[in-house]
């Protein structure tokens, strides 16, 4: 069994590697004995589609999981930690001789032109070839059905990316064939674009089950991707923001406001159930103020395990990454591996920006006051012992949000037992991010994850915290490899794109949209919004998409889509932190500490430029606005 088990992945592998190993203009027809081969076995073809899964994005991108650095440090939510200078979008000078992250499959590779339609070219492969497979049985038969719909499945999805990264795109709905000339070949309008993934997305739906193997497309899978892709297309980037007469990066005028009924009436569908019955995980009722502590940690412990799920997948969760539960040794950079601190070994990539944690609110909805004690002052807050005896919320880490202690691993907080190397340090698993000082300010000793730490201190956090979500208490990131789903789409989007759609539509869909993010909101166990303002329903609207949405990648397609990149890029600060042998404390924003130095340059950065070997291999294409 092993034998026949090696053979189907070699071919498949093999058919991959040469259909992958190409470009959308410079194909090489897939081997015809291997075409052969694998389209004469119905398992061998559900191997293939398998294959396409891991490589949405391009060959060992795997959606960016192996990817060391997570989309949102291409934001002002995380740091890339050993990577800064790759951010070139918020240095000024992304171009398409020097996309940096972008053009990296360590990195940003998942975004990459080229990848992306080597994985559409194996999917057209499977979509023009899997109608002739052989079918002994109706079972067989159905099962062809389903791995086409899967087909249509992955080219929405990758054809989506390609449209919220680039605009128009070139559509390509046949594989390539050997000695085709690509020289006439050009790129579509982004209108056209948009029509040709949801002509997609549509026989997605009409061919796939409502139930599948975990880990594979569902019909809600593929509403997803519509509901998702609609709201991007009905942003202000689309509609006139940049360049409005350019139709490969914006929208015929006057198209917004059906758009944004096309996004609203996308999402409604999911949420009435016309795909299968998903809803938030915990209680969505507007919670009874203030929170005890216990029921504060319930809230966190609820959202945190949506993204530590293993096993069957939660009511939540419409399609995600499905990793094996066997674990392992780590082949490269698991979850825990990338974001665990250096004082568990580990890199400890991708930590939270200053203001990026400032922006959880407090326990019963309010907003954080950095200088809620020092008015002015938004560099240094300090607290002796006895204030902070008196007052627990001097320390900033106190009181916040369910989410945030779900999200952030700050100093203090409890994460997993030390290695037997540090457990007679920390025996009980306490983050260290501070150092610790005598009463008279000499130093006494170093944080276990500082950068001053023995243990591995080129491993440490920059901004004086880590990344706690997606993480697993239970994976030793330093030996093995994550079993946790990395969730994709999940029901909480759906709401959300809901709740934007409403509320930028107004008038009597306004409250709609509010109920939408306050369901939303409940569940993480903060107080309802309430306002018929339609301007301060936005703003409601988009920092709750920046918290529940934290680091899973939609801020960066948010912010370039309100076109809003340029008011949130800021310089990158270290947080300093002492703790003195009397108990004082004292936290500070190091302002000589400069870890990244950012700008916003120029708003082509919006846009994604094609990479210049793909300009110079099909000259014909045009290159996107603000770049040569």
């Amino acid at each position: 069994m092993k034998k026949v088990f090696y053979y189907i992945i070699s071919i498949v592998m093999l058919l991959l590697t040469s259909a992958a190993c190409t470009n959308v203009l410079d194909q090489q027809a897939v081997d015809s004995f291997n075409n052969d081969v694998v389209f004469s076995d119905i398992n061998l073809v559900k191997s293939y589609v398998g294959s396409c899964y891991v490589r949405m994005g391009g060959p060992s991108c795997d959606l960016g999981l192996t990817a060391r650095d997570l989309l949102a440090s291409a934001t002002d939510q995380t740091l890339a930690s050993f990577r800064t200078g790759s951010m070139d979008h918020m240095k000024g000078d992304l171009s398409p001789d020097q996309l940096g992250f972008f053009g990296n499959n360590a990195m940003g590779g998942y975004l990459r032109w080229n990848n992306l339609y080597s994985n559409i070219q194996n999917v057209n492969t499977i979509i023009a070839k899997v109608d002739n497979v052989p079918a002994a049985t109706a079972l067989e038969e159905a099962l062809k059905t389903q791995l086409k719909g899967e087909a249509y499945f992955i080219r929405a999805y990758d054809y989506t990316t390609l449209l919220e990264c680039y605009g128009g795109v070139v559509l390509v709905n046949q594989p390539f064939q050997l000695g085709q000339d690509f020289l006439t070949n050009k790129r579509a309008s982004i209108a056209e674009t948009k029509d040709f993934i949801l002509a997609d997305i549509a026989k997605a739906i009409s061919l796939l089950p409502a139930t599948m193997d975990q880990g594979r497309a569902t019909r809600a899978a593929a509403a997803a991707i519509k509901s998702r892709l609609l709201l991007f297309c009905a942003g202000k980037l689309t509609n006139g923001g940049y360049q409005p007469d350019n139709p490969l990066v914006s929208f015929p005028t006057g198209s917004q406001t059906a758009l944004l009924q096309a996004a609203r009436d996308a999402a409604k569908e999911v949420m009435n159930g016309t795909y299968g019955t998903y809803s938030l995980v915990g209680n969505t009722s507007d919670p009874l103020l203030p929170l005890t502590e216990a029921q504060v940690k319930t809230y966190s412990d609820n959202y945190f395990y949506i993204f530590d799920q293993k096993g069957k997948w939660n009511s939540e969760t419409i399609w995600g990454i499905q990793y094996a539960l066997t674990g392992g040794p780590y082949p490269y950079f698991g979850l825990n591996r990338a974001l665990s601190p250096n004082g568990y070994h580990c890199a400890g990539n991708n930590p939270p920006t200053e203001p990026a944690v400032r922006s959880f609110e407090m326990a019963d909805g309010t907003p954080f006051v950095w200088d809620k004690y020092k008015p002015g002052d938004q560099f240094l807050r300090t607290a002796s012992a006895a204030q902070l005896a008196d007052d627990p919320l001097r320390n900033p880490y106190n009181g916040r949000e369910p989410r945030f202690y779900a999200t952030i691993l700050y100093n203090g907080a409890k994460w997993q037992p030390r290695g037997s190397d540090f457990a007679d340090v920390d025996p009980i698993g306490i983050i260290q991010t501070a150092n610790y000082y005598n009463n008279d300010g000499t130093i006494r000793g170093f944080g276990l994850d500082t950068r001053q730490t023995l243990v591995e201190s080129w491993n440490g956090t920059k901004t004086g915290y880590y990344l706690k979500k997606f993480q697993d208490p239970a994976t030793v990131g330093q030996y093995f490899n994550n079993t946790n789903t990395w969730v994709v789409f999940r029901y909480a989007e759906i709401l959300m794109n809901y709740a934007e759609a409403c509320i930028e539509l107004g008038g009597a869909d306004l409250q709609n949209g509010l109920d939408a993010l306050n369901l939303v909101r409940n569940r993480a166990g903060l107080p309802d919004r309430v306002t018929t303002d339609q301007a301060t329903a936005r703003t409601f609207l988009r920092h709750e998409r920046a918290i529940e949405f934290f680091a899973e990648g939609h801020r960066w397609y948010d912010l370039r889509r309100w076109m809003i990149f340029g008011s949130v890029v800021e310089n990158v600060y270290g947080m300093k932190i002492k703790e003195f042998t009397n108990g004082n404390m004292e936290w500070k924003l190091d302002v000589t500490d400069k870890e990244d130095i950012r700008t916003w340059g120029n708003d082509k950065f919006y846009w994604l430029p094609l990479p210049r070997s793909e300009i110079n291999k099909a000259p014909q294409l045009q290159q996107n606005p603000g770049y040569n």
